[in-house]
């Protein structure tokens, strides 16, 4: 079992402790639930930013990226790109009305618009990408730990998940808010410290690197050919625009943020804020991750060891010495990119600096997930609790409530974390999911805010028709071998495209055909 240095380990506890002493700081501010979850609107602006930046930069960022540019290129930071394009839409239209609506809630206006079914529906697929998000997040930082400490990713799990539980489900809102400016700050440091340690053990420095990146396509965008089959730039652009646009305008972590704002503007400048940090600072692990592929092209035999372990992890427990040596022989980098910067950490980053990187590992982990079981218990609370248990619960039960739902909720996410061990990319794993839960929410959000006409049972088909087309292209085996012309030949990214436009023009198809024959029946009549 590797041990970590004393002064590492020192570190990593003050780190703990401090994020600890935060939720405890202010739990004394605490007394209602304006408060746990609204702060009572006194957060400014650009620390409302710098909270939705590092809720962004997730683990599944500081881990998925740089090891999906270490087995491939920079195709995913198309996803990067695309955000602008969401932001604007939010900063233009969706900030201003949810502030202007005072729902702490981002369904509460599907129940206005469709009914009661309609709220249900988007808490469930919120809920369901929260276990999703969170999932992907104690399992990245379970991979990173325990190949730091030998310690079990169950076992990492468990004791990462008590602290997250403890600073949220005592300081709320505003611990999740603050906790995350700092976290994001250190996250940012944590990869340039990365980047600099790397650059400086390469023969050649940084011309080098790119010498090799360059010989490799590692800075390629992708293929910008028309094809929806494979990760073009067109298909991860898509699915970028649209998953941003689902996170800014249905995802209850930042819309609940957009109500912690003073002011509207305060509101909008945080939306700008984050998208002004986030492409850079995503860009720089990007740049991580082809450091790491040039370095490790230059001495081979230092990744023998991961190679090794991930051939064993592909084979049975029974496996003999020379099938994992053959498995190992015909990896690709794309099958052990996830493993990669922990082995550099653990092989090549001094004593006393690992602490520092493996804080910053934990601040990516630990913003994402304390901001989800946030969001995701006052989700229950005002939309399931509320609505259909017990509406009229007074203060104190409502707080109960929310503290009882982030205990549950960060266990829950412990459990998706601990099902995904062994899978072989984190952030493959999380857009597949993430896409799927999203679509249904967002297509049905987009048709109630922009087609003003468009009625309860008109939303109802074009919701179950979405979730069809959404389960045919995510269970392509649900239909019968002998019509595979039927199965869909599209990338698993399009899934929240395809799945967001049925709902939303199947929606608007059907309001139009009634108007048009409201319109023949009027003539008639006349």
């Amino acid at each position: 079992m590797k041990v970590l240095p004393i002064a590492d380990l020192i570190v990593i506890l003050c780190y703990l402790l401090a994020m600890i002493g935060v939720g405890f700081y202010f739990s004394r501010k605490n007394r209602s639930s304006e408060q746990y979850t609204k702060a009572s609107g006194s957060i400014p602006g650009w620390a409302i930013g710098m909270s939705i930046y590092a809720t962004f930069l997730s683990s599944n960022t500081f881990l998925g990226v740089p090891g999906k540019a270490f087995g491939g290129n920079w195709n995913a930071f198309v996803f990067s790109i695309s955000m602008p394009f969401a932001a604007w839409i939010a900063a233009r239209y969706f900030v201003p009305f949810y502030r202007n609506s005072g729902e702490i809630s981002a369904y509460t206006h599907l129940e206005k618009r469709f009914g009661p079914w309609a709220r249900t529906y988007a808490v469930v697929c919120f809920l369901l990408t929260q276990f999703a998000r969170m999932g992907s997040i104690f399992f990245g930082i379970a991979l990173s730990l325990q190949a730091l400490t030998g310690i079990s990713m169950k076992l990492i799990m468990i004791v990462m998940g008590v602290c997250i539980i403890i600073y949220t489900l005592l300081g709320g809102i505003k611990a999740v808010i603050w906790t995350e400016v700092v976290q994001g700050v250190i996250k940012t440091l944590g990869a340039i410290l990365i980047i600099y340690l790397i650059v400086t053990n390469m023969p050649g420095g940084l011309p080098k690197i790119i010498e090799i990146g360059k010989a490799d396509s590692k800075f390629s965008l992708g293929s910008f050919s028309p094809n929806f089959t494979k990760s073009t730039f067109w298909v991860v652009l898509l699915y970028g625009f649209f998953i941003n646009l689902n996170n800014f305008g249905m995802d209850q972590n930042y819309i609940q943020r957009y109500h912690t704002a003073a002011s509207l503007k305060q509101a909008v400048r945080s939306v700008w804020l984050c998208v002004c940090i986030y492409v850079p600072a995503s860009f720089l692990f990007f740049i991580i991750g082809s450091c790491l592929y040039a370095y490790y092209s230059v001495y081979p035999e230092l990744i023998e060891i991961i190679k090794h372990q991930a051939a064993i992890e592909k084979l049975p427990v029974s496996a003999s010495a020379a099938q994992i040596a053959g498995m190992a022989a015909h990896l690709t980098p794309a099958d052990y990119g996830d493993k990669i910067m922990p082995h550099f950490m653990v092989t090549k980053i001094p004593a006393g600096l690992v602490g520092l990187i493996v804080s910053a590992i934990l601040s990516a982990a630990m913003s994402t997930i304390s901001s989800g079981m946030n969001s995701s218990a006052t989700v229950f609370t005002v939309d399931i609790y509320k609505r259909y248990f017990k509406p009229g619960i007074n203060e104190r039960q409502t707080m109960n409530v929310l503290h009882v739902g982030t205990v549950i909720f960060g266990l829950v996410g412990m459990g998706a974390g601990i099902a995904m061990i062994g899978v072989k990319s984190i952030l493959d794993v999380w857009w597949t999911l993430s896409g799927i839960f999203a679509a249904g929410m967002l297509g049905l959000f987009l048709l109630g805010i922009i087609s003003r006409q468009s009625r309860n049972h008109e939303a109802i088909v074009a919701t179950i028709i979405g979730i069809l087309v959404v389960l045919w292209m995510t269970f392509p085996d649900i239909i019968p071998a002998e019509y595979t012309f039927l199965h869909s030949s599209m990338h698993a990214n399009m899934i929240i495209v395809i799945g967001t436009l049925s709902i939303f023009l199947v929606g608007v198809l059907l309001t139009k055909v009634r108007q048009l024959k409201l319109a023949r029946s009027t003539n008639h009549s006349s």
